[in-house]
Parts: C-alpha cells; structure tokens; sequence
C-alpha cells in the first residue's frame, strides 16, 4: 500500500518519458479524463497517468470549454495525448464517452480530473490479465484522498457479486476500473441521463449478465478525492440517492436471485465482514471500526 508522501510524490513529480519495454506484450488501455474548470487538480490527474509509464496507453481529455487556465495544462502535455478537445458539451457523462468513442484499447477506463491512479496500477492490469485474459472487468481497491493527496481512508473491494451491486450500492470504484471496450459497444456506453451514478449503473448494467466477468485485484490502484466542488459533496444526497434508486429499481427484475432487498442487504454487510475476517486482515477491520466510529 502506497503511503502519503509516495502517492503526494508520484502525482507531483515531472513527467518524463522513459524507455519502455514491447507495447505490444500488454494490453492497450484508454483512459478518459473528463474536465470541466479543475486547474487546481487537473495536472495531478495527467501526472497519476503519465507517470505510470505504460509502454501502450491511449489517453484522451475531453474538457468542455474551461476558462480557469486547463487549456494551458493540457497544452503542456499534447505530445504524450492520444487527443484532445475543448468543447461545451452536455455534462461529465456526455464527455466520458466522447472518449470512449475515440478509443481503440483493449480495456478502457474513465479517471476524472480530481482524481488519481495509484503508482503502478496500469502494469497491475496488465498482470492481471496475463493471469486471466478473458476477463470483462477489472477492478482494484482505493483510497480517499484529501486536496493535498494525503490518504484519509482504504477502501477494500470483494470479489463481484450482482445482487450486493443491486441492492447494496456500488461494489467497484470507478478510479479503479478497467472495462473491455468490447462490452461497451455490445452493451452501450455510459447513460447519459443520468448525472451522479453513471458508475453505479454501468457496473448494474454488465453485472446483471451472467457471462460478464469481473476480476477483483487486492491493490490500490486509485484514489477518490474529497474537495468541496466534486459532485460527491454537492448532489449527493439529493439527485444522487434519485437515481440510485432508478438504476435499482431498473435492474432487480433481471437478477436470477427471488430473494429481495431485505435478504441481500444484511447478507451483503455480512459478507464484507466475514471476508475480511477469514482474510485475517483485523488491520483494515480495525480500520473501517475507527472511521466508522469517529463519524457517529
């Protein structure tokens, strides 16, 4: 696990292209930055990509129309873009796949610009699917980061379960998340309805087909960051909760499951706890006891 200064060091230190072993040996992975006036986080966001070193990355930022000094950073950077554009465009979901339309990887991923990968997580990807190259999906776990890329909180991921996804919230983190392009063109891109859960509904809308497959990595590869304009602090509790219920309501007919909200929802808090006890890992039980503690 990376510690504060690694991770505050790996999105501030200058980019500098490194000789790279054979592309062709890894998978291409596009990443899409959507952006939207966040000079302030921004170039940390183009850094936790860059940095990564990749030897077969695609990676686009999609900005709709920033008049707060973006420009010049992804000016700064152009020669190492996939693309670009500045544009006015219709909201966060809207850009995120003007992207993925553009994009020609193999997995692509979408990592906003206020939030980060983790050092080394694209060659983990890579790893993994080496190990298992028929995967869907791959996802990793995640930290919650401050404005200063100090670490405030770990949070773990389980192996995929459809019904948790459905009736529990969301049981992958959109920063660390690798989804075969392929499925995106048979099961459509993101929904742009919809203004906050578009992870959430993505993950329901794959999840919910039996022959997707989902691989869970235990490592960080990404980092969520709390700062008072992300729509997390914002909308949350209000459009957030809305179309959360849309997507569930949506999406609970199509599992194969009969047993509803009431069963899934205590067996899934269960789950979290059993595996980490069976884990043997009482540091991160501990951990979440803390945090939990400390908010009431």
């Amino acid at each position: 696990m990376a510690s504060a200064p690694s991770l505050r060091a790996f999105v501030t230190q200058s980019f500098s292209p490194q000789p790279t072993a054979d592309g062709l040996t890894y998978p291409k992975l596009t990443v899409v930055t959507p952006s939207y006036n966040q000079a302030a986080y921004l170039e940390r966001t183009i850094l936790s990509v860059l940095n990564q070193q990749y030897p077969n990355l695609e990676y686009f930022i999609i900005d709709g129309g920033s008049t707060d000094g973006t420009l010049d950073i992804i000016r700064k950077y152009e020669p190492y873009l996939a693309g670009w554009v500045s544009e006015k465009d219709r909201g966060q979901t809207d850009a995120i796949n003007k992207g993925f339309r553009m994009a020609t990887g193999d997995y692509v991923a979408f990592q906003n610009s206020d939030d980060i990968f983790a050092p080394g997580a694209l060659k983990r990807v890579a790893e993994a699917w080496r190990q298992t190259p028929d995967t869907g999906v791959f996802y990793g776990d995640m930290y919650i980061i401050d404005e200063q890329d100090v670490i405030l909180e770990s949070m773990k991921a389980l192996p995929f379960c459809r019904e948790c996804q459905i009736y529990e919230g969301m049981q992958v983190f959109n920063q660390s998340l690798f989804i075969r392009r392929s499925l995106m063109e048979q099961y459509g891109l993101l929904d742009e309805s919809l203004r906050f859960v578009i992870d959430y509904e993505i993950i329901a809308r794959l999840g919910v087909h039996t022959e997707v497959t989902f691989k869970h990595v235990k490592e960080f590869w990404g980092g969520f960051r709390v700062q008072p304009d992300a729509k997390s602090s914002t909308i949350a509790n209000t459009v957030g909760l809305a179309e959360h219920e849309q997507v569930q309501r949506k999406y609970s007919p199509m599992l194969e499951s009969g047993l509803g909200s009431w069963f899934w929802g205590r067996y899934c808090r269960l789950r979290k706890l059993t595996t980490f006890v069976f884990r043997g890992d009482w540091a991160y039980i501990r951990h979440r006891f803390m945090l939990n503690q400390s908010r009431k």
